[in-house]
Parts: C-alpha cells; structure tokens; sequence
C-alpha cells in the first residue's frame, strides 16, 4: 500500500509544470491608474489629491499611453516583462550594504519543540540539521520535491533552483547572481559545504561515493573544525567584506583576487558550496514566547563567519539555537519557509534524535581555505567591520508571539487572519503616531512563470476610515463595525487581484523603467510629492509581510529610516512579530509598536465577538 502511495507523490517533479505556467500579464492602464490614485488619497490633503488627479488624466492622456504601448510589446517578446527588471533594481543594482539593509535573517523553529536552548549540543544538533538540509538538496537535485500548488493551481518553483549553491557576486556598478545548482537530469552539481568559525574558512564534500555523509560523519568534519579553531587566534574574518557597501566590496574583491589567483579559487569554492555553515559563539537564549534574542543575532550578528552574499546562511549558536541569513536576490523568503518547515517536520518525526548508524567511513578531514591577503585587505576587512558594528547597533528588533489568541479564534469569527493582522497593525500604527502609515505586503505571484511578488497596498482609505472610527469617542460599535467591514473587504479585494497580476505597483515601476531606458525625462507622475509619500519608489513606512502559518519566521530591517519592518507568522493560537525599527530616528520604537499591536488585536476580536460580523 505504502509503495502505491510513494509512486503517487512522484508522479509530479518540481520543475515539471514550469513550461505551462502563464506569462505574466500586463494589466489595463487606466485600471492601474485608478487604483494608484486610490492608493494615494489617504496621504493627501483635498488640494493635493485634485493637482495628483490632474497629473494622472495627463499621464494618462499623453506619455504613459505610448510607454504602456512599449511595456505591452515587451511583455510579448518575454514570458515575464518583470523578471530582469525587478531583479536589477530591487536587488543588484542597490549599493546599500545587502547584510543588514536586504537580507533576511530568523531564529529556526526547533526550539518550540525538542531542541531547547542547551549548552554542549550545538554540533550534535548541526550535524543533524545539516543532514536533514542535505535531504532537501537532494529531493530538489532528483526533482522529488513535489510542486507547490495554490488549490489545484501549479505554481512557479524556479526559486526553488536558488536556494542552494547559489551566490551573490559584487559589481562595482552592478551585482550578478552565480548559480552553481542544476538538477540530476542536468549533470552534476557541487555538492561541499563550507563551514566557517573564528573568522576562518573550511570545506567539506558532503557527499562521499555517491551517498550524502551521515549525521555521525558530518560531526566528526565539524568537530575537526572546531579542534582546528581551539585555542588559535582569530582568523582574518574575510566574510566581514561581504557586509560592505556594495561597489567597495567589489572594489575590495577585485585587488583580493590581483594579489594572488588562489584567492579566486577560493571565492568560487565559496559561491558555488552547497550552502554557507556558521559555527556561532553568541547564546541567544530564546523561548517560544520571545524569540527577541536570536532574531537579532541572526539579523546583526558577527560579519566575520558568515558570507552575506550567500543564499543560505546556516547559523549555528554554541547554546544549541538555530538561525539562518540569506542574501533575498535570488529568492523570496517563502523558498526557505518551505525548506525550514520541512526540516521542523522531520526533526520533530524523529525526536530531534539521528536513529541510523553510528559508522563513520575514512573520509578526508575538511580542507581550510587561506586567502593570501596584504595590508589593504586588512585595512579593508577593519572598515568593514567597523560600518558593520554602527549599523547593528541602531537597528532594534523585537520578536514576541502574541498569545491571547491565534488563526483559531480568528476563523471562527468567518474572517482571514490575514487581513486580521494586518488591520491590527494598520491601528497600531495610527494610535502611535496620529498618522496613517504607508504600507507594503507582500503578495505572491508564482501562478505566473517566474512570477515573485507584487505590491499590496494596506494602508487603504476604509481601513484609516476605521482607524478614525476606532479613535473617535464619540463613534459606536455599530459605526465601527460597518467601517471594519469595509476595510476588510477592500484589503481582501486588493490582495486577490494583486496574487492575479493586477496589482498596480509593479506596472507603474515598468513604464518609469521603459521612460529611463528610452532616456525620456522622468514622467511628472513619479515626481509627485504624493508618488513617494504613499510608498512609491520603496518608500513603505510599514514593510510587512506574512511568513505563512507555520513555525518559521524571519525578520528584516525596515526600507525607510522612519519606518518599521514587520513580519508575522499565524499559528492556531498564536502570532509570532518581529519588528524591527532605527534607533536613530527617535520616534519610532518596535516594542511601542508591538505594545499597541496587542491591544489592536484584543479590540477588533471584540468588535468582531459582539457584533457577529
């Protein structure tokens, strides 16, 4: 019975259905510009609202038909418009340092159920975590991973080929993307790990005669690592360089490799491993009801053992905690939701225990990997130590599980724990600072090929409608009510359209890009002070997005010095927050904005439990 079962699960391969996803669709130019205006109105006084509808009728009347025109004829000759475009200037074009600024960083789940915080486990645990890691490698290298599918709806999984093996390289102007990955199908793939500790560099094959090493093997490489770094002087912490601003980096990299072309070889060695393993001598003690210290850690922890530009970092703390930080232009965060999901699920069917055998094979011990470096490089690596350091410090981060309540009691009121939580915040937000706050989620767009994200826009005029109801005391629960349900149907509206391709953000960002590639002047439409004000531009005062509804959560700074970054993950009985802020901007603060979070919940699970909605 079970082998039936088994042949059914591989009837799909991952990639298999990557041929007959749909182009990306280009939506109606008008359609994009009634909602923007939509989008804006919160943001704008009467007067500035009329002279923005006035800049929008012209745009709309003259250049932007003929840039519409040319983004249609693009979107003929690609299967999605979007793809380079978004990837260059979203991710490589930006020089801000990606470490802290892009990547995403979070504790791993598996403290929630067998593997708490303990002294002396952390190799025991990696080299199994490691193994479980490896199994993911090989189910997407054998194309068994099954495809994701929203109902019956496939999915795009190229993001999925990005995960492993997979690396970010400086430019001095531009970033490329290095992707070492291919399935079995497609020949072989490099299959050693690198593993780094005390500011040093080591590798080792994971693989040995075709069978990945077991959890008994893999300890033993890591404990080699660990004999090797006992007692010696730290190493000269080359990964701190990836957490430089961008075209020095690359500038940095560029004399590293003059100096010597081994240093080469070994940068290749490093992009094109498996993945990146931190050995980590933080203790980020952490339960599941704060998880504030290991998400900062992996978020602004030590430069010197991690390579920023990695897709995977795997953080090993020496209190026997798990985080990760993963370089975002190549992949989207749910790519490593799915593969922690898959390594909780597994750690937990086996008890957080390795139940094979304890035999472990002649392997060769890892190799270390020593650059030759010279005094610039020194100096270069201490420079980028030191802008590193500054930045941590002014980012706080608070991650905290609010557990009155959770999906459950949500869904029992008939309403989308989503648009739950992201109203909460929207009040949250309001109640801090009198204001609406412009806001981004993420919404996914993997029904189309190569589809990743588009633009949902929260902050609508009905939900600051409600906002306003819930301040005023001299509203009713009645009128408040009326103004929540219309602020939840509008964002449930706006975030199906957007999961369709009609989003209105990412067609507005394609004809400002087809107005700079034909060396046209910028449209009026952009130079709005409305345009940035509302977000546009990545000017989100809230950066939001939901994990999904498992153990796994993340976190990332905020896009704007005033802002906040705020990712959620929604359990049956819990929603886990983290929060992130710059100290330096003094009015905001993430422990306020969680604070206000909470008491947001307790009032629209009120309003919603009196009224019945």
């Amino acid at each position: 019975m079970a082998d039936n079962n088994l042949s059914a699960t591989l009837s799909e391969r991952t990639f298999q259905y990557q041929s007959s996803l749909p182009s990306l669709p280009v939506p109606g130019l008008q359609i994009s510009l009634g909602k923007y205006l939509d989008a804006v109105q919160p943001f704008a006084s009467e007067q500035e609202f009329k002279a923005t509808v006035d800049i929008v009728k012209k745009f709309h009347a003259g250049v932007g038909q003929e840039l519409h025109q040319k983004l249609l004829h693009r979107a003929k000759t690609k299967r999605n418009w979007l793809e380079e475009w978004w990837l260059d200037a979203a991710y490589l074009e930006l020089r801000i340092p990606s470490q802290l600024n892009v990547n995403f960083a979070g504790p791993a789940p598996y403290l929630e159920h067998y593997w708490p915080p303990e002294e002396g486990t952390s190799l025991q645990r990696a080299s199994v975590a490691t193994w479980h890691t490896l199994q993911y490698w090989n189910l997407i290298r054998t194309e068994r991973l099954p495809p994701q599918k929203a109902g019956q709806t496939a999915l795009d999984m190229d993001q999925f080929r990005m995960m492993f093996c997979t690396c970010k390289v400086p430019g001095v102007e531009k970033d490329t993307i290095c992707n070492y990955f291919k399935t079995e199908s497609e020949g072989p793939c490099p299959s050693h790990v690198v593993v780094m500790c005390h500011g040093r560099i080591f590798k080792f094959d994971a693989v040995c005669d075709g069978q990945i090493l077991t959890p008994p093997e893999i300890l033993r490489q890591l404990r080699y690592v660990t004999e090797c770094c006992e007692g010696k002087p730290e190493g000269a912490g080359v990964g701190a360089l990836t957490s430089e601003e961008r075209t020095r980096w690359a500038k940095a990299r560029e004399h590293l490799i003059s100096l010597d072309p081994h240093n080469e070889a070994i940068l290749e060695t490093i992009q094109s491993s498996v993945f990146v393993m931190s050995l980590d001598e933080a203790k980020p003690y952490s339960t599941p009801e704060n998880y504030t210290n290991v998400t900062l850690e992996a978020l602004t922890g030590n430069p010197t053992i991690r390579w920023g530009d990695k897709s995977y970092n795997s953080l090993v703390f020496s209190d026997g905690t798990f985080g990760s930080t993963c370089d975002h232009a190549p992949y989207d965060a749910m790519v490593l939701v799915s593969m922690c999901w898959y390594l909780d699920q597994q750690l937990k069917a086996a008890e957080g225990k390795w139940k094979g055998s304890d035999a472990v094979r002649p392997l060769p011990p890892p190799e270390e990997l020593v650059f030759n470096l010279d005094e610039k490089v020194r100096r270069d690596i201490r420079h980028a130590k030191q802008q590193y350091r500054e930045s941590a410090q002014d980012l706080q981060v608070v991650c905290y599980a609010f557990t009155a309540f959770g999906k459950e009691a949500i869904k029992q009121r008939k309403l989308h724990p989503d648009t739950f939580v992201q109203l909460a915040m929207q009040l949250a937000y309001y109640r801090l600072h009198k204001q609406p706050g412009s806001c981004y989620e993420t919404a996914m767009t993997r029904k189309f090929y190569h589809g990743r994200t588009e633009t949902m826009r929260p902050c609508t005029q009905e939900a600051v409608n409600w906002c306003k109801a819930m301040m005023d005391p001299t509203s009713d629960a009645n009128t408040k009510r009326r103004a929540l349900l219309l602020a939840l149907q509008k964002h449930n509206n706006l975030m199906t359209e957007a999961q369709e391709g009609k989003g209105f953000d990412r067609h507005l960002f394609g004809l400002y890009l087809i107005s700079k590639e034909e060396g046209l002047p910028t449209p009026e439409l952009f130079m709005d002070p409305l345009y940035a004000r509302s977000g546009g531009g990545g000017n989100f005062t809230l950066s939001s997005s939901l994990v999904g509804y498992t153990t796994v959560l993340g976190a990332v700074a905020p896009m704007v010095h005033h802002g906040y970054g705020f990712f959620y993950r929604i359990r049956d009985d819990r929603i886990v927050i983290s929060i992130s802020a710059w100290k330096s901007f003094h009015q905001t603060d993430a422990v306020s904005l969680f604070n206000s979070f909470s008491s947001s919940m307790h009032e629209i699970l009120h309003l919603a439990t009196t009224s019945q909605l």
